[in-house]
């Protein structure tokens, strides 16, 4: 397989929890970037951490990892791949994945740690500016 590159976006995101019959402000469409994920159970939603929304539950303080693609369907195992190595190295991810690629958020605190288990495994890291 070729060398993945992942790159670090710059912003903070929050993950909201809702309840699944919530309705979310107009605002969180509005942003550069967002996901939205609703089962009969809950509504979770990942924003950057500027926007406050009055949900049940956040986390806050993620960091965005993104798997530079477009990766389409046929390649398979590289969120495997990367959720195994960070597992590894004992850090908590949230995934996304979305038609093109996938986006792995690891908290602010273990950001480092997490590129440099990537790096070792030959992964290459860039930085989006800001």
């Amino acid at each position: 397989m070729a060398r993945m590159t992942l790159a670090v976006h710059p912003q903070l995101y929050s993950i909201h929890s809702f309840s699944p019959d919530s309705e979310l402000v107009p605002e969180v469409f509005r942003q550069p970037m967002f996901f939205i994920g609703k089962t009969k159970d809950e509504l979770s939603v990942v924003v950057p951490a500027e926007l406050q929304l009055d949900s049940l539950e956040e986390e806050s303080d993620w960091r965005c990892l993104e798997v530079l693609g477009p990766l389409g369907f046929s390649m398979t195992g590289i969120l495997a791949s990367v959720s195994g190595i960070l597992a590894e190295a004992k850090i908590s991810i949230f995934a996304i994945s979305t038609f093109d690629t996938d986006y792995i958020l690891v908290k602010k605190d273990k950001l480092q740690q997490a590129i440099q288990a990537l790096k070792k495994t030959n992964y290459q890291i860039i930085h989006y500016q800001a």
